[in-house]
């Protein structure tokens, strides 16, 4: 009877440990009752029949398909080796494992055969600068795809496009001649740039000491001209009350001059200033001589004009 007893707790135990089973939070799990799809469990504590009902788990989290490495023939007739991985989510767990064999040999497949299509269709140097509209199509057409197998790609990405070693080498020389070329032509700018910045600098620097030379010459000449206008309109008057007024005649009439004129017409109106030119002569004349009956008389040595 023990033996009996411990048998049938044995047998228990081991029918117990095959019907209950924990489902983790990122899986879904599908119950199948003799060989037919009986219903989807979530996450948790699920009780199956044993020896009848069988459960698959499917995993819902974000996957990665990594797709190995082919050589591609481009428009041009160049041969790429590309490699890409693709991104791919679960919505439908019933549909990924009734629809599809291996949902990750099929990705891979059709991943590689629709990249040699897109690159197919590009040329060598599209190709490697179109890689995020390559990276679109190849998610949209690999998108409505795998549609129908119950999964979502939610984005893919080139790895590599690598071009032959001999087409490597020469579009480094290209990228070296082309760089080279852009920076003699930025040099060239530059000393043009400088050339004209000091052409600029000295042609203002030119006009500023003529705008210089301008003003002080303007600054005389109105000087002058007020001096000029002055003893102008004394004579004219006939009223030369000052003898600076004569004076500034005498100075005038002596640029005028320039030794060399040796005569000098002058106007009807000058009368009243050569009298006072007179007076100035007679009161030089007594100062030089000094006191009437005392001392030496000076008589200044007479200076020639030439001309």
């Amino acid at each position: 009877m023990v033996g009996l007893f411990i048998i049938a707790g044995v047998l228990i135990l081991i029918i117990a440990a095959r019907a209950i089973k924990i489902v983790r939070p990122w899986q879904k799990a599908l119950i199948e009752r003799l060989g037919r799809y009986q219903r989807t469990a979530g996450s948790g504590l699920t009780i199956v029949i044993p020896f009848m009902e069988r459960m698959i788990k499917v995993d819902m989290r974000e996957q990665v398909v990594d797709v190995p490495p082919q050589g591609v023939i481009t428009k041009d007739n160049v041969v790429v080796e590309v490699d890409a991985v693709v991104y791919f989510e679960v919505t439908d767990p019933v549909k990924v494992t009734y629809n599809v064999a291996s949902f990750y040999i099929a990705a891979t497949k059709l991943a590689q055969t629709n990249l040699r299509n897109l690159i197919g269709d590009l040329a060598l140097d599209e190709s490697l600068t179109s890689r995020e509209i390559i990276n679109t199509k190849l998610r949209e057409i690999l998108d409505d795809a795998t549609d129908k197998w119950g999964t979502k790609v939610t984005r893919v990405e080139l790895q590599r496009i690598e071009p032959p070693a001999d087409v490597t080498e020469a579009m480094h020389r290209q990228m070296k001649a082309e760089r080279d070329r852009r920076a003699m032509i930025l040099e060239a700018e530059g000393h043009k740039q400088s050339v004209i910045l000091k052409a600029e600098g000295d042609a203002e620097a030119i006009r500023k000491v003529a705008e210089a030379e301008k003003f002080r010459k303007l600054t005389v000449a109105q000087g002058e001209g007020e001096a000029i206008q002055t003893v102008y309109n004394a004579i004219h008057e006939g009223r030369p009350t000052n003898d600076l007024i004569a004076i500034k005649y005498l100075q005038a009439l002596e640029k005028i001059a320039d030794g060399k004129a040796t005569k000098v017409f002058l106007p009807l109106e000058t009368s009243g200033v050569l009298g006072s030119i007179a007076g100035i002569g007679e009161l030089l004349k007594e100062k030089i001589a000094g006191p009437p009956g005392g001392g030496q008389t000076y008589a200044p040595p007479s200076e020639e004009r030439s001309g």
